[in-house]
């Protein structure tokens, strides 16, 4: 595995396509509703043991060094935001995804039709698995000619960091900080590598939407699929949470270089400065990006959005 890569992003930086920062303001009311936190699991937190110093984690995304870090109560969705929660924010809003404004997003070769291949002429040279697809949004994952019809029980995706927090503007809600979202993933487990504990496959059965077969040329689809899953799809954690491994990427609030100071509810226009993202996605695979592990990192611009990028709500208790 070659740890200064990882299969999962691509950065809207790394392409000279129309790539102007644009104002992402957009005024809109909070629309809380009182079940929201009926619907959510509430954390007691508490101290944990977190990140890696594990042989195969890697060095560049700063996982370790393993220390005790202290977490307040908070509450966490036990699922990332799905297609028909994100409709009901677009419908209330209009709000217009960095994706719809920038006309294109980055969606991974394999799930391209034809029609749509024939017209992308380009890619990330050091990421060539991702296209850059003009008409590719959330509504349209894979390009003008794909829908969520099917789909509204998946996490939505292409969807930049900006776009999430949006969102949980309007939910009343907000991103977790990146050590909530490790201590949920953990699920009470104690420096466990997965939500579930150390073995990938127990009993030889899939917890998680990986990849398998050969990266990145063919996916034999052993977990049942090809790109996203239902966010309900597969075991929860001790915590009752889904899907905190594989299936899509999660923003968070932090800034990926932890000694930047937090100011997760701010957007500073900063789009060289990336986020955090944790839990790996469906195109994780251990020969090149193991980054699915619970202690994994990864980053991008907060203006960046792919389709297996996602995200996760928290609240204040």
């Amino acid at each position: 595995m070659d740890n200064q890569k990882s299969c999962c992003s691509a950065s809207r930086s790394s392409i000279s396509v129309n790539n102007t920062v644009l104002e992402n303001e957009q005024n809109f009311e909070t629309q809380l509703k009182p079940e929201d936190r009926e619907n959510m699991v509430y954390l007691e937190g508490g101290t944990f043991l977190m990140g890696t110093e594990d042989d195969d984690a890697n060095p560049f995304d700063k996982e370790g060094p393993i220390r005790e870090v202290k977490v307040a109560p908070f509450y966490i969705d036990p699922y990332t935001v799905t297609n028909r929660e994100f409709q009901e924010f677009i419908n209330s809003t209009n709000y217009q995804t960095d994706a719809d404004k920038f006309g294109w997003s980055f969606v991974f070769h394999l799930l391209i039709s034809e029609e749509t291949a024939a017209k992308v002429t380009q890619a990330p040279v050091q990421t060539p698995w991702w296209r850059v697809v003009h008409g590719a949004n959330w509504q349209h994952p894979e390009g003008p000619n794909s829908s969520i019809e099917d789909r509204m029980d998946h996490p939505v995706v292409h969807v930049s960091w900006n776009d999430a927090q949006a969102y949980c503007k309007w939910a009343g809600k907000r991103l977790l900080t990146e050590e909530e979202w490790e201590f949920a993933a953990r699920g009470g487990l104690v420096q466990k590598r997965y939500p579930w504990g150390d073995t990938l496959q127990p009993n030889g059965e899939h917890y998680c939407n990986i990849w398998q077969g050969q990266f990145p040329v063919k996916n034999t689809e052993e977990d049942g699929y090809l790109g996203t899953a239902p966010v309900h799809a597969f075991p929860a954690n001790g915590y009752g949470l889904h899907n905190m491994a594989g299936n899509v990427w999660e923003w968070c609030a932090n800034w990926f270089d932890r000694s930047k100071k937090d100011d997760s509810n701010t957007n500073m226009q900063m789009p060289e400065s990336p986020r955090t993202m944790r839990g790996g996605s469906y195109l994780c695979h251990d020969s090149y990006c193991n980054r699915y592990r619970v202690a994994a990192r990864s980053s991008n611009t907060e203006d960046s959005s792919s389709g297996n990028v996602g995200f996760r709500c928290a609240a204040d208790v």
